[in-house]
């Protein structure tokens, strides 16, 4: 679209061309020079795309300008909108410490071809603007790029690097989990293969302990991986924000957890709730809702059973019917099985239509009270 902005100022000399003012040789190399011209042009402006050298965008940039110099004092006033042109191809093709004292010797460039046609005094000070605008304007689109290109390679080297340190911090802690238990048991089947068969009842006390360490070394990789597993809010806001945004749905979402929560912390049980309950209304609202606006919101709240953290998704679409989506989608197991996980925790789940559509509300313990309740009712 940018470039076809600039094409538009093609008109005059290609008129110019066809209106039959010159012979039919200049007519034919004038035709020539102008696509020869615009090839250039075009060549500089997607340079980046076929990978042009860096010498060649340069000597293309100079061919263009002999070529608006040499066609403007040939054929005519009507050419010499190419010095736009070169000016874009300056602000385009060049650094911006080269591109701006290009820009303006090519205007001053247009002025002095201009000053030998007799008839392009308003033809001349109409082009000004664009020549000047046009070259500065495509610098800054340029360094816009290139910034938005370096943006995505950091992120991806920041998104590398994360990943690379979660690897690091995994293999670390296997290491101090596995390490000593994997000793501990390689030594103890040693000695009870040196007490056999002479002393069977300390081999048998030797196995026992491996028995008691390999069950204690599974419970802590199971733990691990469960903390590795557990989802977190920040990052299951930052996905429920990017999952409505490519449903094409209006979206806000609190970037972080509030601060200053009532009574203490949110515990990693409720934690681990409240992200599946948004990852689970989240996906609801993209897959049956038809919404077009989405708005979640954290809300620590006090109660009668205590302070909790309240997490509300609601939507203007048209919500549920029953079990079913509002395009008679079952909603199937999902929010069922969000209930039963808040049980545990000490939560509630509550659903149903709001004001503008349809509305998941969600409430989790703050501090020690969930990790209590969750103790209470694993012991019944």
């Amino acid at each position: 679209m940018w470039v076809g902005i600039w094409l538009a100022f093609m008109g005059a000399p290609v008129s110019d061309t066809l209106d039959g003012r010159h012979t039919a040789w200049a007519a034919a190399l004038g035709a020539l020079g102008l696509l020869v011209f615009v090839a250039a042009y075009l060549i500089v402006i997607f340079r980046h795309t076929k990978r042009v050298a860096r010498r060649t965008v340069h000597a293309t940039v100079l061919l263009m300008f002999a070529a608006a110099v040499a066609l403007t004092l040939t054929m005519g006033t009507p050419w010499l909108v190419l010095f736009v042109y070169v000016s874009v191809a300056c602000g385009a093709a060049l650094p911006p410490s080269a591109a701006r004292p290009a820009i303006l010797a090519v205007t001053g460039a247009m002025f002095l071809a201009g000053l030998h046609k007799e008839d392009a005094g308003d033809f001349l000070t109409a082009l000004v603007i664009p020549a000047l605008v046009g070259g500065f304007a495509m610098s800054g689109v340029r360094q816009l790029v290139r910034t938005t290109v370096e943006l995505r390679e950091a992120r991806a080297t920041v998104a590398e690097l994360a990943a690379n340190e979660e690897r690091l911090r995994l293999a670390r802690d296997l290491h101090d989990l596995l390490g000593h238990s994997l000793s501990l048991i390689t030594l103890k089947s040693e000695l009870a293969g040196r007490m056999l068969p002479g002393q069977p009842d300390r081999a048998a006390e030797q196995v026992a302990d491996i028995e008691r360490v390999s069950r204690q070394a599974l419970t802590d990789v199971r733990e691990a991986v469960t903390g590795y597993r557990r989802p977190t809010l920040p990052g299951e806001l930052a996905g429920a924000r990017t999952a409505l945004a490519v449903a094409g749905i209006i979206a806000e979402v609190p970037a972080d957890v509030p601060d200053g929560l009532p009574s203490g912390e949110l515990t990693e049980e409720s934690e681990a709730a409240l992200a599946w309950s948004l990852r689970e209304a989240t996906t609801n609202v993209v897959r049956h809702s038809g919404a077009r606006r989405c708005v979640v919101a954290l809300t620590p709240r006090q109660t009668l059973e205590g302070p909790v953290l309240e997490l509300t998704v609601e939507d203007d679409g048209s919500g549920a019917t029953g079990a079913n989506g509002a395009n008679g989608v079952p909603y199937g197991n999902g929010l069922t099985g969000l209930a039963e996980r808040l049980a545990t925790v000490g939560g509630t789940l509550e659903t149903g239509r709001s004001r503008s559509g349809f509305a998941v509300t969600v409430r989790a313990p703050l501090g020690a009270q969930g990790g209590a309740e969750q103790g209470l009712g694993s012991g019944s």
